[in-house]
C-alpha cells in the first residue's frame, strides 16, 4: 500500500521506538536477577507496579492531554521523558554491592512509567485522529510488521552482544541503556515531523472538557463490550508474565543468547502472519479473531512447562508468536473502532485506567499461584483463564452477528 507522510513519519518513529525499547526491555528480568540478585517477589513488582504509577498518571495526563494544543508536542515530551528514566537505570549496578540495588531497579521501573503512560495515552489519541479509519486495518498490520522486523535485528544483536559478557557483568547492559536513549532522541524527532491537525485537536479537546472519567461512556455499548473481553484476556494474560520469566531464568536456566533466540522467533512468526491476521479480520471482524489468538495464546504456558530444553522453548515460540501478532493488532483496531472519534482521548484513558488496576493485581497474583502451588499448577491454571477470557470474544462476535442479521431482516 502507497503511505501518507503522517504514516511514513510514524513508521519511521515505530522502527526508533522498537530500537530504544528492545535493547533492554526483554532482558530486564535477566539484569535484575542475574546482577542484581532479584527475588521473585521483587520481579513480581517490576511487572506490576508501574501500572499503579500509569494508574495515577491517567487521571490528570487525560485532563492535561484534553487542554493541551497539540497532542503531538505533548506525545513528544512525555515520549522524552519515558526515555530519559529509563536511561538512568544504567547507574543502577554502581550500587550493586548494597542490598537495596533491586530495589532502586523497582522504583526506578515503576516511576518511568508516569510519563510512559502519558505518552502511551496521547499517542494513541493523536494516531487514531491522524489514521483514517479505512486505513487503520492495513496501516497497523504493515506498521507492527516493520517494527517486528527492527525488533528482530535489535533483539538478536543484543543478545549476541551480551553473550559476550559473563552474565552477571552490567557493563553491556549499560553500554545498553545508553545506545537506546540515542535511538530515543531519533523517536522524537520522527514524532515531532508528524502533521497534526490543529482545528480538530481543538474542537475534541472542547467536548472532552469535563468528561474524563465520566461513567456515561460506559453507556456506548461497543465501548462496553470491547471493555469487559478486553479486561478479562489482560487479567489473564498478565497473570504470567513473572512467570515466564522466573520459568526461562530459574527453571530452563536461559542466558541473554536464549533470550534473544525466545524473542526473534516469536517475532518472524509474528511478521508471517500480520498480514493473514489483517487480511481475515476485514472478512470475519476483529471479535471472531480475537477469539482465535486468544484462544492461541491460552495454549503458551501449558505448552511452556512441557519440557526446559531450551531448543524446544525457542519452537514454541515460534507457535506463540503467531497469535501475539493477531492479539496486539486487533485489540487495538478494536479499541479504536468501539470508540467515537470526538471523545476518543477519554474513552482510551479510561481503558487504560482500568489496564493499569489489572496491571498490579494480576502479575502478584501470577507469582502468588507460583508460590502457594508450584509451577506447573501456576501455569496451567493461567492457561484455563485465558481460554476461558477468550470466549468471551466469541460470545460478544456471535450476539453482534445476530444482532446484525436482525437489522437487516
Amino acid at each position: 500500500m502507497s503511505f501518507t507522510r503522517n504514516e511514513k513519519l510514524s513508521i519511521y518513529n515505530g522502527l526508533a521506538s522498537t530500537a530504544s525499547v528492545n535493547m533492554v526491555n526483554g532482558y530486564i528480568p535477566l539484569f535484575a536477577i542475574s546482577v542484581l540478585g532479584a527475588t521473585n517477589s521483587q520481579i513480581a513488582l517490576i511487572t506490576s507496579l508501574p501500572s499503579i504509577i500509569g494508574m495515577l498518571a491517567l487521571i490528570p495526563g487525560a485532563i492535561w492531554l484534553n487542554k493541551s494544543k497539540s497532542k503531538k508536542n505533548f506525545t513528544v515530551a512525555s515520549t522524552l521523558a519515558t526515555r530519559l528514566l529509563f536511561m538512568l537505570i544504567l547507574f543502577v549496578p554502581f550500587f550493586s554491592e548494597t542490598d537495596y540495588a533491586a530495589w532502586l531497579l523497582v522504583g526506578l521501573i515503576a516511576l518511568l512509567n508516569f510519563p510512559g503512560a502519558l505518552s502511551n495515552l496521547s499517542w494513541q489519541s493523536m494516531i487514531g485522529d491522524l489514521i483514517p479509519e479505512e486505513r487503520r486495518g492495513n496501516f497497523f498490520s504493515s506498521r507492527n510488521k516493520f517494527n517486528t522486523m527492527a525488533a528482530l535485528v535489535v533483539t538478536l544483536s543484543t543478545g549476541l552482544f551480551l553473550s559476550l559478557y559473563d552474565k552477571t557483568d552490567p557493563f553491556p547492559y549499560q553500554v545498553l541503556f545508553a545506545a537506546g536513549f540515542l535511538f530515543a532522541l531519533l523517536e522524537g524527532l520522527y514524532l515531532f515531523k508528524h502533521k497534526e491537525n490543529l482545528t480538530m485537536t481543538e474542537k475534541n479537546n472542547k467536548i472532552n472538557e469535563n468528561k474524563s472519567f465520566s461513567l456515561s461512556i460506559f453507556h456506548h455499548k461497543p465501548y462496553r463490550a470491547f471493555l469487559v473481553c478486553a479486561l478479562l484476556y489482560n487479567i489473564s494474560a498478565q497473570m504470567g508474565w513473572s512467570i515466564f520469566s522466573i520459568y526461562h531464568i530459574k527453571e530452563a536456566n536461559a542466558t541473554a543468547l536464549w533470550f534473544s533466540l525466545f524473542s526473534v522467533t516469536n517475532q518472524i512468526a509474528q511478521i508471517i502472519s500480520m498480514k493473514w491476521w489483517a487480511k481475515f479480520a476485514d472478512r470475519w471482524g476483529n471479535n471472531m479473531l480475537l477469539f482465535v489468538a486468544t484462544a492461541g495464546m491460552a495454549s503458551a504456558p501449558v505448552l511452556t512447562i512441557l519440557s526446559t530444553n531450551l531448543t524446544y522453548i525457542t519452537l514454541i515460540n515460534v507457535w506463540i508468536g503467531i497469535f501475539v501478532a493477531g492479539t496486539n493488532l486487533l485489540l487495538f483496531n478494536q479499541l479504536l473502532k468501539a470508540t467515537p472519534d470526538a471523545t476518543r482521548t477519554n474513552y482510551i484513558a479510561n481503558y487504560n485506567f482500568l489496564l493499569s488496576i489489572v496491571g498490579f493485581i494480576a502479575p502478584q497474583f501470577g507469582v502468588f499461584l507460583l508460590n502457594a502451588l508450584g509451577m506447573n499448577s501456576a501455569m496451567s491454571l493461567v492457561s484455563m483463564a485465558r481460554f476461558a477470557a477468550a470466549f468471551s470474544f466469541l460470545f460478544v462476535a456471535v450476539k453482534l452477528e445476530k444482532r446484525q442479521l436482525a437489522e437487516a431482516l
